[in-house]
């Protein structure tokens, strides 16, 4: 009979291997929060910037439906949706490109299954139809304002009021 006796055995089963490194330069590796409230103070800050650069614009992006949401569980919330749908432009009288161009999302794929959701929605649109004023993008160029739509000839933006979606 001959018997071999080792000094580590060999590794059983499903175990981690022991192989820690414990002097490791740890402290070049750890990750801090320390700057977490000084971030939060710097995306702010941009954001006013943002809102500033873009003044006449809404601040929000464009302007978006409300909609239900799916499933019996959800469907009595209420949200804002990807776009209007061409039903809802065509009762408020915008065409559907020049929508885009004025701050208005299209979603040219939603249907209107709710008259109750169509006529919310068209009211909406015509609110801010009624609130948009349209400055022309070269001050020099005579403009001729769309019809359906205020217009400004002058260029003085500093007088526009400042639209956040407050009055949708």
């Amino acid at each position: 009979l001959f018997l071999f006796f080792y000094t580590h055995d060999m590794v059983r089963h499903n175990n981690v291997l022991p192989n820690a490194h414990f002097h490791k330069n740890w402290a070049r590796r750890v990750r801090t929060w320390f700057d977490q409230p000084a971030k939060k103070l710097a995306r702010r800050r941009a954001r006013a910037e943002k809102a500033k650069q873009s003044f006449p614009r809404p601040s929000a992006g464009a302007i978006r439906p409300v909609v239900h949401s799916q499933t019996v569980r959800y469907n009595l919330k209420t949200r804002f949706g990807r776009g209007f749908s061409l039903e809802e432009l065509q009762e408020a009288a915008i065409p559907k490109r020049f929508a885009r161009t004025i701050g208005i999302a299209v979603d040219h794929r939603r249907k209107n299954r709710s008259v109750e959701v169509l006529q919310n929605n068209v009211k909406r649109l015509k609110t801010y139809k009624a609130n948009l004023v349209v400055y022309p993008i070269k001050a020099k160029k005579v403009w001729l304002a769309r019809p359906l739509l205020r217009s400004s000839r002058s260029t003085d933006k500093s007088t526009a009021p400042s639209s956040h979606h407050a009055m949708l």
